[in-house]
């Protein structure tokens, strides 16, 4: 692929066949299904790591609502 200086966007973006890999179309429908599935899996990962988060806060602020202390509930919040 030959890089031009001055355009370096459109030296990346040019779409050069001959020096594109062939992959069979099992394999790059085997690719994605496997993309796919290691996107899911991280996902429900961080699903769950954020539901760990507010169960934490939840429990913080019902201790300082306990205590006495007003806690004001943002915009992001109130939607629930």
């Amino acid at each position: 692929m030959e890089i031009k200086k001055d355009n370096l966007e459109e030296a990346l973006n040019k779409k050069d066949e001959d020096n594109k890999p062939k992959v069979s179309k099992d394999m790059e429908i085997g690719f994605h299904q496997g993309a796919l599935t290691t996107l899911l899996n991280e996902r429900n990962e961080m699903v769950r790591m954020i539901q760990q988060i507010e169960s934490v806060m939840q429990a913080h602020m019902k201790r300082l609502e306990e205590m006495g202390v007003k806690i004001k509930v943002g915009k992001s919040e109130e939607k629930k």
